[in-house]
């Protein structure tokens, strides 16, 4: 039998109930009792096979009440696009020089932004980025002209997502410090933005169960039909 810590008996609530989605955030916050600000976590179960091609889940959503974490952004770009994205904040700026850092083993960063005509050096990085989910692309806006743009969204809360080989979407959405209402928020955000990249090859019901968690505390299943209250 697993002996359970002092943090799992502290905990309230019973794992298996599926609650509304306003009790299931209270939940998690009540059981965050970590001496440090945790995350908060979703996980969204599909519907999906991603072993296909028409069954990819992929996309970017601005979370309404930010992620409570500092995003530190690469941008790959020349001349005047790198001194647009610094002056917009970015972290890391540059060109061949970067790409080469990246390849020696350079990670320090958590979203990586190119213009479009620095594609031919960032596909070098494919094994690199491609395996953490950082490679840039056009379809969720971190290839683009636009990098001033891109760097302010990635700063202020928009976050990507990507459905994994299980048919899951995992995502931080915020604080634990966080207000039930910003919590809620940046939820409904992130589900609306699935339901919005559902593919063509899904057959079925599309999000199957939804849980939330803090870094710490155990997942909370909430009700699918209450986001829609």
């Amino acid at each position: 039998m697993t002996k359970l810590t002092k943090r799992d008996k502290a905990r309230t609530g019973d794992r298996k109930a599926v609650l509304p989605l306003s009790e299931a955030i209270r939940l998690v916050k009540a059981n965050a009792t970590a001496k440090f600000d945790e995350s908060v976590e979703i996980a969204v179960n599909l519907g999906v096979d991603p072993r296909h091609a028409d069954q990819q889940v992929r996309g970017v959503v601005a979370l309404p009440s930010g992620t409570g974490r500092d995003v530190r952004v690469a941008v790959i770009a020349r001349d005047p696009k790198a001194a647009e994205a610094t002056a917009a904040g970015a972290d890391i700026v540059g060109a061949e020089e970067l790409v080469e850092r990246i390849q020696g083993g350079f990670l320090d960063f958590d979203r990586v932004i190119a213009t479009p005509d620095m594609m031919a050096l960032v596909g070098r990085l494919g094994k690199v980025l491609g395996p953490r989910g950082l490679m840039p692309n056009p379809r969720v806006g971190t290839v683009t002209p636009n990098v001033g743009q891109a760097v302010k969204d990635a700063k202020s809360g928009s976050i990507e997502f990507r459905v994994e080989k299980a048919g899951i979407v995992h995502a931080g959405i915020g604080k634990a410090s966080f207000t039930e209402e910003a919590i809620t928020a940046n939820v409904r955000a992130i589900v609306e933005a699935i339901s919005k990249a559902k593919p063509s090859g899904a057959k079925g019901t599309y999000i199957k169960r939804i849980s939330l968690s803090s870094t710490m505390g155990p997942g909370v299943k909430v009700d699918t039909s209450s986001l829609s209250a």
